[in-house]
């Protein structure tokens, strides 16, 4: 079975939804990454924590089969979030960023990392992004992430990542802001001459659109009763859809569409509750029932 990468960030998280609040919660781009992924297929994680990092959150991540051996405690308090959700939990605003030792990150791939055939980026400086890519051998399948602000601050960067990329996962926002087009076919032909193969446009409780220049594939959002805090939503969805991938080591079509919904099913588990906290007791059984619910929604038969 495949192996996937991951570089991205580890955090303690403070967040309130209408439905709740916490303080001090495992986040981060690669810890969802990672748990959502590891449903899936085992997991190397590379990112830095301060001391004051909770260890018994890292033994849970190896309990799930992700490769902590990437994983630096530094001297120092751990990268922290705090963030609060309105009625609309399509948009989070951002109450305190404290980057602690993630402000001194430079990843470095342990030699067993190194040949990754699945390598996913996730939302950190383009600029490390490009340095894990001169690290990786010769993978056969590279995604990243990004956010606004690396558009606004480092897009010259940005851009050299997805020349290097396979397949770029981004929001509607993102994507429009990066290519200065408003409609989205547009700017994805736009990206796609960037040198991306495979662009996934996360678009929240609404769903995800895949395009790749052959075909473009429509995931719905799924009708959840429970909601409770959608932080790392887009990275969940990301680690299920790699994570498939890996596990099935083929890049078709088919797989493609299937791990878009896969996507789709981990990120929806992942709202239900604060923190990776319904992963805690997911089960395979609850994933493939949900996987062949999505299929229903969207069922229909031909009419002449």
């Amino acid at each position: 079975m495949n192996k996937i990468l991951v570089v991205g960030s580890i955090g303690l998280d403070s967040v309130e939804t209408p439905f709740g609040k916490v303080k001090d919660i495992p986040g981060g781009s690669a810890t969802y990454f990672s748990m959502a992924a590891s449903f899936f297929s085992p997991v190397n994680l590379v990112a830095i924590v301060g001391q004051d990092f909770p260890p018994q959150h890292i033994k849970y991540l190896q309990r799930k089969g992700i490769d902590t051996a990437g994983l630096v405690v530094s001297p120092g308090r751990t990268f922290r979030w705090k963030g609060k959700y309105e009625y609309d939990l399509n948009r989070a605003h951002t109450l305190d960023t404290q980057l602690n030792v993630f402000a001194n990150f430079q990843p470095e791939l342990p030699a067993d990392y190194r040949d990754s055939k699945f390598v996913f980026l996730a939302n950190i400086d383009p600029e490390l992004q490009l340095d894990v890519l001169q690290q990786a051998k010769k993978p056969k399948l590279v995604a990243c992430d990004t956010m606004n602000f690396w558009i606004e601050k480092k897009k010259p960067a940005l851009r050299r990542v997805i020349k290097q990329v396979d397949i770029l996962f981004i929001n509607e926002a993102e994507i429009r802001q990066l290519t200065g087009q408003s409609n989205l076919v547009k700017a994805t032909k736009i990206v796609f001459s960037w040198g991306a193969k495979i662009i996934v446009v996360k678009q929240g409780e609404y769903g995800a659109l895949m395009f790749t220049k052959d075909f473009v594939f429509s995931a719905p959002g799924f009708p959840l009763e429970q909601v409770y805090d959608p932080t790392g939503a887009g990275d969940s969805f990301a680690g299920g859809f790699m994570g498939y991938l890996a596990k099935n080591g083929e890049l078709t079509e088919k797989r493609l569409r299937q791990a878009t919904i896969f996507g789709s099913v981990i990120a929806s588990f992942n709202v239900e509750d604060f923190s990776f906290n319904r992963f805690r007791t997911l089960t395979g059984k609850e994933i493939r029932r949900r996987f062949k619910e999505f299929k229903n929604l969207s069922h229909f038969e031909e009419s002449l």
